[in-house]
């Protein structure tokens, strides 16, 4: 049981209400046009995304549109909103399937490429982010290091218009197989956005149990008040709202509703977790708390991180990995490797010039 006295339960507790949608830079289309004339179409063996999720399958925020860095014809870069998943079904249909953490988790593409229409965004990128540490994804604004992060859960499907091909292999088991659930890659692959995008309705409490009801996952009270407060500890958020779990997430500052939406993704235990540049809207003092719960959670989770801040990507991660697309072409990994190395003697010149600022 948790040292603190957990507030009471209001009549409704437990019920998601449903939250609209809101979809990521709105004005930029999420398809290519045909006429654009740039890359090229998918092939026959590319996997074509031309079906709705399932209803609450995504746990952490709203369905995306496509990064609007990465569509012809567009600049700057994307961030997700606010809103969330449809309403649950009822508790009776629930399942206790909750389990312990599992082993850290290697997480593998081979070969992705991916597209929106006609447009070719990716090409042949393949990286291994290792068990047990912290693989950032630097690059200049739209090479595909957010398309690749959201294809790693299976997000990139939910764009009208989007295919790609290739492989994302969890712990060598391919998570766009046929026989793989799309809920149970999301929940074993969480996400957190560039922009903190919590139930703005919801108090904090409900806020991290709220994935519980969406993946099937059934606890007792007891059990579930153990859990907020473990997640919210390990978000670095637990002393700051231990007295005001009633509270709505969204009375929260931008650097505490960041890490109660990290709190909540670590709700239904996952073995991966990828951040899209979680720091970029927030302060020093927030983003210094945030690159401190990465250090302490990745002794737990692997983590993929977006950032376009060079002296972070050295701070938190152990491994790095360099996009580059050239203008009108597919975004590719020019050099991969050991963080150290690849800010102290990296071997492609290309790189040496974006990590010291010459570009980009």
């Amino acid at each position: 049981m948790p040292s603190t006295p957990f507030p009471p339960i209001p009549s409704d507790e437990g019920n998601v209400p449903p939250v609209s949608h809101v979809s990521e830079d709105a004005g930029a289309s999420a398809q290519a046009s045909a006429a654009d004339g740039q890359g090229s179409p998918p092939p026959p063996a590319t996997t074509a995304f031309n079906y709705p999720p399932p209803s609450g399958a995504e746990l952490n925020g709203p369905p995306p549109a496509a990064p609007a860095n990465e569509q012809p014809g567009s600049e700057g870069s994307a961030s997700a909103s606010g809103g969330g998943p449809s309403a649950p079904p009822d508790d009776e249909s629930y399942t206790m399937v909750y389990q312990s953490p599992e082993p850290l988790a290697t997480l593998e593409a081979r070969d992705i490429t991916a597209w929106f229409g006609d447009h070719m965004v990716l090409d042949q990128v393949s990286l291994t982010m290792h068990a047990g540490q912290v693989t950032s994804l630097i690059g200049p604004s739209g090479c595909g290091k957010s398309t690749f992060l959201r294809i790693l859960n299976r997000m990139h499907q939910l764009v009208p218009g989007a295919a790609m091909a290739g492989e994302v292999l969890l712990d060598g088991v391919d998570i766009y197989d046929p026989s793989q659930r799309l809920t149970q890659a999301r929940r074993d692959i969480g996400m957190v956005f560039q922009k903190p995008n919590p139930f703005p309705a919801m108090s904090i409490y409900d806020n991290v149990v709220a994935g519980l009801k969406l993946t099937g996952i059934k606890l007792s009270r007891n059990d579930k008040d153990g859990l907020v407060q473990e997640c919210l500890t390990k978000a670095g958020l637990w002393t700051e709202v231990r007295n005001r779990l009633r509270q709505p997430g969204g009375a929260l500052s931008g650097g505490q509703q960041q890490r109660l939406c990290i709190a909540r993704s670590l709700a239904v235990r996952p073995r991966v977790l990828l951040m899209d540049e979680p720091c970029s809207a927030l302060d020093p003092t927030s983003t210094r708390v945030i690159e401190e719960t990465m250090a302490d959670l990745v002794h737990e989770v692997t983590i993929v991180i977006v950032t376009h801040n060079m002296q972070q990507a050295q701070r938190v991660s152990q491994q790095c990995a360099f996009f580059l697309a050239a203008q009108g072409q597919p975004g590719y990994i020019v050099e991969y490797g050991p963080t150290e190395a690849m800010f102290d003697n990296p071997q492609d010149p290309r790189t040496s010039d974006y990590v010291h600022g010459r570009f980009g």
